[in-house]
C-alpha cells in the first residue's frame, strides 16, 4: 500500500473538469486508489465521489492506492495532483 499526501492548490479545489481527468488517470489502474478529506472518502474512480469531497483550496488530500500496480499508480497520480490541482 502506497500513501502521500497533497494540498490542493487550485483556487476551484476539486471541480468537474479536473476531478473527470483524476477519474480517467485512476481507471488506467487496477489498484484501488482513494482521498480522503475532512473524515470523507471517495474512489478516485467515480467523479461524484471525489467532487462529493468538496475539497476547496487549501484542504489536504490523503491518497492511499493499494494494489498490484500500486507503484506506477502513485507516481501517475502524483504527477497528475501536481499538474492540475
Amino acid at each position: 500500500m502506497k500513501e502521500f499526501t497533497y494540498i490542493i492548490k487550485d483556487n476551484l479545489g476539486i471541480h468537474a473538469r479536473p476531478a473527470g481527468m483524476l477519474v480517467k488517470e485512476a481507471e488506467k489502474f487496477k489498484s484501488e486508489i482513494t482521498f480522503t478529506t475532512k473524515g470523507k472518502t471517495a474512489d478516485a474512480k467515480k467523479i461524484f465521489a471525489l467532487m462529493s469531497l468538496a475539497a476547496k483550496q487549501g484542504d489536504e488530500i490523503k491518497v492511499t492506492i493499494s494494489g498490484e500496480d500500486e507503484e506506477n499508480a502513485q507516481q501517475t497520480i502524483q504527477t497528475f495532483l501536481n499538474n492540475n490541482l
